[in-house]
Parts: C-alpha cells; sequence; structure tokens
C-alpha cells in the first residue's frame, strides 16, 4: 500500500477547484428555489456567464 507523502506536495487544479466552487454555487441557487426549477437565466446568473462572455470580448 502506497501513502502520499505528508507536507507540501499537494498539487493544486485550478481548473477543478473553480468548477466545483460553480457546482456549489448552483446547489445553493437550486436549494434556494425549492419546488420551482431553475431557468436558463438563473443558471447563467449563477455560472456568470456574461461576466465571462464581457471578459473575452476585451
Amino acid at each position: 500500500m502506497r501513502v502520499a507523502p505528508v507536507g507540501g506536495t499537494a498539487v493544486q487544479d485550478h481548473v477543478a477547484l473553480a468548477e466545483i466552487e460553480l457546482c456549489g454555487e448552483l446547489i445553493i441557487a437550486a436549494s434556494a428555489a425549492r419546488e420551482e426549477r431553475l431557468s436558463l437565466e438563473s443558471i447563467d446568473q449563477v455560472l456568470r456567464v456574461a461576466e465571462e462572455r464581457d471578459a473575452r470580448g476585451r
């Protein structure tokens, strides 16, 4: 059995961490909506789609 070494050897995948954060935000938004489904516009807002689109357009 191999055990990961203890210390500062952890590798962080920033893309994976960002995806996990966005999934969490979607879960929170869906929970707040209770019985209603999130609209596509609401999902885009949670995922900050417009902000990303504006940032790429510059």
